[in-house]
C-alpha cells in the first residue's frame, strides 16, 4: 500500500509543532523547521510568509486538537458535572507525567512574547483560552449554575495556574489539587 505524504504546509507544521513545543519558539530557526520538515527554507516561506506568521501556524493548528482533547477528557469521565470538571486535571496530571510533557504551549508561547503583547500569537492563544472558557461557561449553564461565567474564568485560573506551577515545581500532584479544588467550587455554585 502506498504511503501517503503530508502536504508541505502540514509537514512545516508538523516540523514547527514538535521543535517549536520541545526547545521554545525563540530557540527554534526557521532553517531548523525547515530542515526538520525536509523543505528549503524557500519552500517554507512559499507557505509561510515569517517566523511570527509559522507561530501563529503552530498554536492555531493546536486550537481545535486541544480544546477536543479537554472534550474527550471531560465526555468520557464517570460522575455528575463536578467530577467531569475534575476528570479533566487528572488526565493533565497523567499527560505531565510524561518525560515529554513541556507545558501548555500556549502559555509559553505567550511567555517568550512577553515584551510583544501584539504579537498575533498572543491573540491566538487568548482566543484559545477563551474557547475553552466559553466551553466551560455552556456546560455550567446546561447545568443550571446562574454563574457559570464567572465560575468558568474560577476554572481557567486554577487550570492555567496548575500549568505555571507544574513547571516550576515539575510536580503533577499540583494538577490534582487544583482538580479537587475546581470541584469543590462547582459542587458550591450547583447548591
Amino acid at each position: 500500500m502506498a504511503k501517503t505524504i503530508p502536504a508541505t504546509r502540514d509537514r512545516i507544521l508538523d516540523a514547527a509543532n514538535r521543535l517549536f513545543y520541545d526547545e521554545g519558539i525563540r530557540a527554534v530557526s526557521v532553517d531548523a523547521i525547515a530542515e526538520k520538515a525536509g523543505l528549503t527554507k524557500k519552500t517554507l516561506y512559499y507557505h509561510f510568509k515569517s517566523k511570527d506568521d509559522l507561530i501563529v501556524g503552530y498554536l492555531t493548528s493546536r486550537d481545535q486538537p486541544n480544546l477536543a482533547l479537554f472534550a474527550k477528557w471531560f465526555e468520557a469521565a464517570d460522575g455528575d458535572l463536578p467530577d467531569k470538571v475534575a476528570a479533566i486535571f487528572v488526565q493533565l496530571t497523567k499527560s505531565a507525567r510524561h518525560p515529554k510533557w513541556k507545558g501548555c504551549g500556549f502559555l509559553r508561547t505567550a511567555a517568550e512574547l512577553a515584551n510583544m503583547p501584539g504579537h498575533p500569537a498572543v491573540a491566538v492563544g487568548a482566543a484559545h483560552k477563551k474557547k475553552f472558557e466559553a466551553w466551560l461557561a455552556g456546560e455550567f449553564q446546561g447545568a443550571g449554575i446562574r454563574s457559570a461565567d464567572a465560575l468558568s474564568r474560577h476554572i481557567v485560573l486554577l487550570l492555567d495556574g496548575v500549568f505555571s506551577t507544574m513547571l516550576i515545581h515539575r510536580d503533577p500532584a499540583y494538577a490534582e489539587a487544583a482538580g479537587q479544588a475546581a470541584k469543590v467550587l462547582i459542587a458550591s455554585a450547583m447548591e
